[in-house]
């Protein structure tokens, strides 16, 4: 093959997005196990960008010998491939489920009660975990060596595996506070502020479930002092616009 048709064809290959090649790994687990500090755990929570629900935090401890294949950033996976792989991680791994409620974001806000379930669920494992990886940019407050990873569930196996049970977890309640709450679609948009729950909460005002201290909820409140069109305005409108790492858009702040 000439130069020419060789570069040809190569300018035919297609291109490949960093999210096509990053995948999560298990070095910084073993990097720890090497001296001797186990067992490792990794920690995500899922739910901190929707008008409802809890937020769902999860801590895995890895089994080395028995790593379920195909985890991935949650975000990544299909529901069909997040519950196969959460139903492999239960079987295989050590895991931990802890969740905050909408009262304790209200009270605390977003990002403390986040902090709070993630120690929680560190705290449940039914065995102590030495050392901790976190996603995001705060550490937790666990009795133990803790690291936090910026975008660790791309990056991290077992943080990956907890980001999956988190997600499914918490989409699990969701589907449950659906069938408590027919009209809000809680079943399909898991608490998002997707045009069909906002509609609804014009329509039906908020649940005991939802945030009041995020600006769209508290729009739709009879006599609120801004509309939900522009409370709602730039909010994460799907599970993959999920706030990350603490990060607060001005729609989410108290009005």
């Amino acid at each position: 093959m000439s130069r020419a048709a060789s570069s040809q064809s190569q300018n035919r290959l297609p291109l490949l997005r960093a999210e096509d090649i990053i995948r999560p790994t298990f070095v910084r687990e073993r990097r720890v196990m090497r001296r001797g500090i186990m067992p490792v755990a990794g920690c995500d929570e899922a739910g901190r960008g929707p008008l409802a629900g809890p937020v769902v935090a999860a801590a895995v401890i890895l089994d080395p010998k028995r790593i379920p294949r195909g985890l991935n950033d949650s975000k990544k996976l299909s529901p069909d491939q997040r519950a196969v792989l959460f139903e492999r991680i239960c079987r295989h791994a050590t895991i931990s489920i802890a969740s905050a409620a909408p009262a304790r974001i209200d009270r605390d806000n977003i990002l403390r009660a986040s902090l709070w379930a993630l120690a929680r669920a560190i705290h449940g494992l039914p065995v102590r975990a030495r050392h901790v990886f976190v996603d995001g940019r705060d550490r937790i407050d666990v009795d133990c060596d803790c690291e936090a990873v910026i975008s660790g569930d791309a990056l991290v196996l077992s943080i990956a595996a907890a980001s999956i049970v988190a997600k499914v977890a918490r989409d699990r309640m969701m589907v449950r506070l659906g069938a408590l709450h027919p009209g809000y679609g809680f079943e399909r948009h898991m608490g998002y502020a997707v045009p069909e729950h906002l509609a609804a909460l014009r329509r039906l005002g908020p649940t005991p479930h939802h945030r009041e201290s995020f600006a769209p909820v508290r729009a739709s409140r009879p006599g609120a002092s801004i509309s939900m069109d522009k409370a709602s305005a730039g909010y994460p409108v799907s599970e993959n616009g999920d706030l990350e790492n603490g990060e607060l858009s001005p729609a989410v702040l108290p009005l």
